[in-house]
């Protein structure tokens, strides 16, 4: 079980992605555990504050597929991974299995 940070993650999203990640613990940034991964979305956050933010810790990002500015952020800022929102629905477990191993 990891501890994920969702960082900019609107409550909406944050229940289909409890329900896409069962038995990860899901957390907001005024919680006192560090986490093991973080979950940001592109387009509420700035990449670079949250990179800078966590260095040590593996940070998927992800954006609607137009907004290809900010997928190309997140690449230049150093996230570990960066993916259309529909592929985050669609491979969620994947993902963060790959990120946290």
């Amino acid at each position: 079980m990891a501890t994920i940070l969702v960082v900019g993650v609107d409550v909406f999203f944050r229940g289909k992605l409890e329900a896409l990640l069962p038995g990860h613990h899901l957390i907001t940034a005024d919680h006192i555990d560090p986490p093991d991964l973080v979950i940001c979305d592109i387009a509420r956050i700035e990449p670079e504050e949250v990179a800078d933010a966590y260095p040590d810790v593996p940070i998927l990002g992800y954006a609607n597929h137009t907004d290809t500015a900010g997928l190309r952020r997140a690449h230049g800022a150093g996230f570990d991974q960066v993916v259309v929102k529909a592929a985050l629905n669609e491979r969620a477990k994947e993902l963060v299995d790959g990120l946290v191993a």
